[in-house]
């Protein structure tokens, strides 16, 4: 087995420790935006979108603050995590500090503007958003708040990202949302 399989098999056995069951399908649909956005992913990209939330029920949200400083610092310290987790696995399978930094700026989403497989990742990650979590968000949120939310999200999103999303299959509900929020 090469080292790429080697990695990502020991991302997936990871996920698949989740209580919940839902960091190793999450990771498979991440991975399958990404894809969509480059059918052609680089072994890092490819790392990276399967390890982006490795082992995210080890940390609840609940152990932090119940409060928008508390939510950032959750979500830092995650990425931090993330980062870190895989790249010891890569380290494992035999991957370069050079090649293991590369895939920890993918996670860390640095300079997603001027990385194309951060960028990638990003969108992947508003893509799967949209799909997979948009209306459990949007109960719980007044409209103008989740207008708020779509349009900082369109602001992460690289043109290709936004076409997709625009492609989307979404309930009406959601498309009014999104039109108003592009309006």
């Amino acid at each position: 087995m090469d080292r790429l399989q080697t990695v990502l098999n020991a991302i997936d056995a990871y996920n698949q420790k989740d209580p919940q069951g839902r960091e190793f399908p999450y990771s498979e649909k991440l991975t399958a935006w990404v894809y969509k956005l480059n059918p052609n992913p680089t072994e890092g990209l490819r790392i990276a979108a399967r390890g982006q939330h490795i082992g995210r029920w080890t940390s609840p949200r609940q152990s932090y603050p119940m409060d928008r400083g508390g939510y950032l610092r959750w979500r830092e310290d995650l990425k931090r995590f993330h980062a870190k987790t895989v790249g010891e696995l890569m380290g494992s399978a035999g991957y370069s500090e050079t090649e293991i930094e590369s895939v920890k700026q993918i996670i860390l989403k640095k300079n997603f503007q001027t990385n194309a497989d951060a960028q990638a990742i990003e969108d992947a990650l508003c893509l799967l958003f949209l799909e997979t979590q948009f209306e459990e968000l949007r109960q719980k949120t007044p409209d103008p708040k989740m207008i708020d939310i779509i349009q900082k999200t369109w602001r992460k999103m690289s043109d290709k990202g936004k076409q997709l999303a625009l492609g989307m299959e979404l309930p009406e509900t959601h498309k009014e949302l999104v039109q108003k929020a592009l309006s």
